[in-house]
C-alpha cells in the first residue's frame, strides 16, 4: 500500500508518480532517466515520491533506450550456501555504484539441469543484465551476449574470465594436517566426479598421502556428490567397515558435516574417535559442535573479485582474466590427534 495519500494501490505506474508530485508525466521520465531540463527542486521533489512509492521503471524499456541496465546478473543453479554467501560478496562489493544486483537460480525447475546457465543467458543477457556472474556452471560459456565472469566452473579453466580458488592445494592442506595428528587411515568423501573442483581436491588428498609414503586405500574413498544424502550413505559404509578410517576429508562443508551425523548416531565421538575436516567454510561449519575444521574458500572475497573484473569488463572493455584465490586451513574443534598415535 502507498504510504502517500491518494495515491492508488497495486503496481506504481509513472503517470501515479507524475500525478503524486504535480509533475507531468515528460517530467518524470526525465528525472528518473538522468536527462537536463528539470530544476533541481522539482528533481527532488519527483525523486522523494519515486522512493516513497518504490516506483521502478521496467528494466526491458530501460535497456531499450539506453542500452544499459545497469544491473548484474548473478546466475546460481539453486541458493545453496556456498551460492548464497558468494552472493553476498557480490551484494557488499556493488553498494554505491550505480549497478543493481539481480539474482538469478536457473537449475530449480524440473526436468535436466545440464546447460542451465546457457538457458538462463539466453533469457537474460542484452536485456535485463549488462554483465553476469555465473556459478559454478556446468559448461564452458562462450559467444554470450554479455560480458561473464564464472565463479568456480565445473570443467575447469576453459572460460575466458575466471575466479577460482587452489582446490588441489585445499585437498593437500586438509589430508596434511590430518597427517600431522598421527592419522594414517583417512578417508576421502569426495565431490562429483564430473566436477573439476572435486577432482583437484582429491588430486591434493592423493598427493598428500603420496608425500607421506602412504599409499592410498581405496576403500577409503567415496563418493558423496557434495550432497548431504549421497555423503551420509557413503560415510555409513566408511564407517561400518571392519576397518573404519580415524579420520575423514570431506570435499565440502556439506558432506563434513553429514559425517558428522552420522557418526553421532553410531556413537563415534568427534574428535576423540574420528577427526574430520570439510571445505568451503560456509557459515554453519562454525555453528556445528564440535566446529568444523575446514578448507576456508574466501567466498565473500570471490564475490568482490568477481564484480571488481566484471564491471572492468563492463565499463572499460578490460580484457578476461583469471583470478586464483589462496586455499587457508582454518583448525577448529572437530579434528584431534589419531587415537592410535604413539
Amino acid at each position: 500500500m502507498s504510504i502517500i495519500d491518494g495515491a492508488p494501490r497495486g503496481r506504481t505506474t509513472i503517470t501515479d508518480v507524475a500525478r503524486a508530485a504535480g509533475v507531468s508525466v515528460a517530467t518524470v521520465s526525465k528525472v528518473i532517466n538522468g536527462r537536463y531540463g528539470v530544476a533541481a527542486a522539482t528533481h527532488d521533489r519527483v525523486m522523494q515520491v519515486v522512493n516513497e512509492l518504490g516506483y521502478a521503471s521496467s528494466l526491458v524499456a530501460t535497456s531499450m533506450r539506453r542500452q544499459r541496465t545497469h544491473v548484474i546478473g548473478v546466475l546460481v543453479a539453486a541458493f545453496e550456501p556456498f551460492a548464497l554467501e558468494l552472493l553476498r560478496g557480490v551484494s557488499e562489493s556493488l553498494m554505491g555504484t550505480p549497478y543493481d544486483v539481480l539474482a538469478y537460480a536457473g537449475a530449480v525447475s524440473a526436468g535436466s539441469h545440464e546447460g542451465w546457465e546457457t538457458r538462463s543467458l539466453s533469457s537474460l543477457g542484452g536485456t535485463l543484465i549488462d554483465g553476469a556472474i555465473v556459478v559454478t556452471p556446468t559448461v564452458a560459456l562462450t559467444g554470450a551476449a554479455v560480458p561473464i565472469v564464472s565463479v568456480d566452473p565445473h570443467t575447469g579453466t576453459t572460460g575466458p574470465a575466471i575466479v577460482d580458488i587452489d582446490n588441489r592445494r585445499g585437498g593437500a592442506l586438509a589430508t596434511e594436517h590430518l597427517l600431522g595428528l598421527g592419522h594414517t587411515r583417512i578417508a576421502h568423501l569426495s565431490g562429483r566426479d564430473d566436477l573439476e573442483s572435486a577432482q583437484l581436491r582429491a588430486g591434493g588428498y592423493r598427493e598428500a598421502l603420496a608425500a607421506a609414503g602412504i599409499p592410498v586405500d581405496e576403500s577409503l574413498v567415496a563418493e558423496g556428490g557434495y550432497s548431504p544424502e549421497e555423503s551420509a550413505q557413503a560415510a555409513a559404509g566408511l564407517l561400518d567397515a571392519a576397518e573404519p578410517p580415524t579420520a575423514i576429508f570431506a570435499a565440502n562443508d556439506v558432506s563434513a558435516i553429514a559425517a558428522m551425523s552420522v557418526a553421532r548416531e553410531r556413537g563415534i565421538r568427534v574428535p576423540e574417535d574420528l577427526s574430520i575436516v570439510g571445505f568451503d567454510d560456509i557459515p554453519a561449519a562454525v555453528a556445528m559442535d564440535p566446529p568444523l575444521t575446514t578448507v576456508h574458500q574466501p567466498l565473500n572475497e570471490m564475490g568482490h573479485a568477481a564484480v571488481d573484473l566484471l564491471v572492468r569488463m563492463i565499463d572499460h572493455g578490460a580484457p578476461a582474466e583469471h583470478v586464483r584465490m589462496p586455499s587457508e586451513l582454518i583448525v577448529r574443534g572437530s579434528t584431534a590427534p589419531s587415537p592410535y598415535a604413539s
